[in-house]
C-alpha cells in the first residue's frame, strides 16, 4: 500500500500569513500536536503546538522559526512501515506526504498508521502469539515457518528486534491457531528458545484446572 492511501483528511494546514490566534484555532479543532505549514501548494514546515506555547508573549503573526528549523516528510512512494519509524523516531502526531520539490500531497497521522498496522500484521485475527529468541546468525524465518506448518499452524506475521542486553534476537510470531503445545515442542527439538506464549487457549485451560485443584486441595 502507498501512503497516499492512508492521507488523512482530518488534518488541517496553515499558511505562514496566518495569525497565532488561528493556528490555535487548529489545534483545538483537530486535536493534534503537529500542523504542517504550506504555500503555494509546497511543504514549508512542520508547527509543534509547543513551539507556540513557548512563545505566547510573541506578536501574533506567526515566525518563520517556529517550523522552519523542523522539516520532517516522508515520499509518496515510502511504505507506511518507515513512516511509522519516522513519527515514533520524531514523537509526531502526525507526518507530511511528500511528492516531488517538496509539493505536498497531505499527512498521514500516526492512530491511521496504528490502524493500518493492526490491520496488516494481522493483530485483530484470532490466534496465539509465540516469542522466541535466537543468535542473528540461528535466524530463518524459512526455517521456522516450515517447523510451524509441518504442526498445521501458519504464522500470519513476524516481529524481529535485538535485544540490546544480550545481543540475541527477539521474534514475536502471530499464528493462526490458539493450540499451540505441538509446535513448540517441534520449536523446541530444533532448538529454539521459547520465551513465552500468549493466547495458547489449552495451556491457559490447563492453569486453570491446576490451580482448581490447588484451591481444592488447599481447603479439603
Amino acid at each position: 500500500m502507498l501512503l497516499n492511501q492512508l492521507i488523512s483528511s482530518e488534518v488541517p494546514i496553515a499558511a505562514p500569513t496566518d495569525n497565532i490566534d488561528y493556528i490555535n484555532s487548529l489545534f483545538f479543532a483537530s486535536k493534534l500536536q503537529h500542523i504542517p505549514v504550506v504555500e503555494n501548494g509546497h511543504y514549508l514546515g512542520l508547527i509543534d503546538i509547543k513551539e507556540i506555547q513557548d512563545h505566547e508573549e510573541d506578536p501574533e503573526e506567526m515566525n518563520a522559526h517556529y517550523y522552519e528549523s523542523f522539516r520532517p516528510a516522508i515520499s509518496i512512494n515510502a511504505h507506511p512501515f518507515e513512516a511509522m519509524r519516522l513519527l515514533h523516531i520524531h514523537d509526531l502526531s502526525v507526518l507530511p506526504v511528500v511528492l516531488e520539490e517538496n509539493e505536498y500531497a497531505g499527512s498521514v497521522t500516526k492512530d491511521g498508521l496504528i490502524k493500518y498496522l493492526i490491520e496488516n500484521i494481522s493483530i485483530d485475527v484470532n490466534g496465539g502469539i509465540i516469542v522466541l529468541e535466537m543468535e542473528p546468525r540461528n535466524y530463518s524465518l524459512s526455517q521456522i515457518a516450515r517447523i510451524c506448518e509441518s504442526e498445521q499452524v501458519l504464522i500470519l506475521g513476524a516481529q524481529v528486534k535485538t535485544n540490546l542486553l544480550t545481543s540475541k534476537l527477539e521474534v514475536t510470531l502471530k499464528t493462526n491457531s490458539t493450540d499451540l503445545a505441538a509446535v513448540i515442542q517441534s520449536l523446541e527439538r530444533y532448538e529454539y528458545t521459547v520465551l513465552d506464549t500468549y493466547g495458547d487457549q489449552k495451556l491457559e485451560t490447563d492453569i486453570v484446572d491446576r490451580y482448581k485443584l490447588l484451591m481444592n486441595y488447599i481447603y479439603m
